[in-house]
């Protein structure tokens, strides 16, 4: 179909294609259009990232938030318990 939006290659991979056979179990209307499956794998997507400011609004507010969980060492530690 003609059109002026760009267009997206994809391979359907091992992972994507479970992922649209899920698809097909969620919106089994579209079980025999893969393309459309896609679409809505999409959308969901999007929808379950997108906060009413954005996602960058939503990770900067959780930036700093594990701020003190571990110890200032913790890294040096855990690789001291690995030697190579």
């Amino acid at each position: 179909m003609p059109t002026t939006r760009p267009r997206h290659t994809l391979t359907e991979t091992d992972e994507i294609a479970r992922a649209l056979d899920d698809a097909a179990l969620a919106w089994p209307e579209f079980r025999g259009d893969r393309g459309a499956l896609l679409r809505k794998l999409v959308e969901a997507g999007h929808a379950s990232v997108h906060v009413d400011g954005g996602v960058r609004e939503l990770l900067a507010g959780a930036a700093g938030a594990a701020t003190g969980a571990y110890p200032r060492d913790a890294r040096a530690t855990l690789l001291d318990e690995w030697p190579e």
